[in-house]
């Protein structure tokens, strides 16, 4: 039998320049160690989301400027709460117990660094968001 959270660590990505050392905040430390990595796992995942989240909301998103979207994004992750919860349960779950102990004695400065993440990854894979036209073979 496998240990769960030797599991969810062994798959998560190595970030090289996320750094932990003692002089960080406890915030900081978590971030980088936890919050980094799993984001950067759920990438995918995540953008496959958005694009639904787009899709349910009219496709509106594509017919704005780019500073246009990038508002749409901040309004989504920071306004809508449904959508914002399901973010946090998407990373959420990808916690160890023991991370999961960590997370819920400060979730409030953790939900705020977990969703700037998220809002920073959107914007950097915005090209991944825009809409796709297929060409039909005739």
């Amino acid at each position: 039998m496998t240990n769960r959270s030797t599991d969810l660590k062994a798959i998560r990505p190595i970030i090289a320049s996320a750094i932990v050392n003692d002089s960080m905040t406890s915030e900081e430390q978590f971030q980088n160690k936890t919050l980094r990595p799993i984001i950067k796992l759920q990438n995918d995942l995540l953008v496959a989301v958005f694009k639904n989240y787009i899709n349910k909301h009219k496709n509106v998103f594509y017919d704005l400027s780019l500073s246009k979207q990038l508002d749409y994004i901040e309004n989504a992750i920071h306004k809508d709460m449904k959508f914002r919860n399901s973010l946090k349960g998407m990373i959420i779950g990808q916690f160890t117990i023991e991370e999961y102990g960590v997370y819920i004695q400060n979730s409030s400065a953790l939900n705020k660094r977990m969703m700037n993440i998220v809002r920073e990854r959107y914007i950097s894979n915005i090209q991944l968001l825009q809409h796709q036209v297929v060409a039909k073979a005739v």
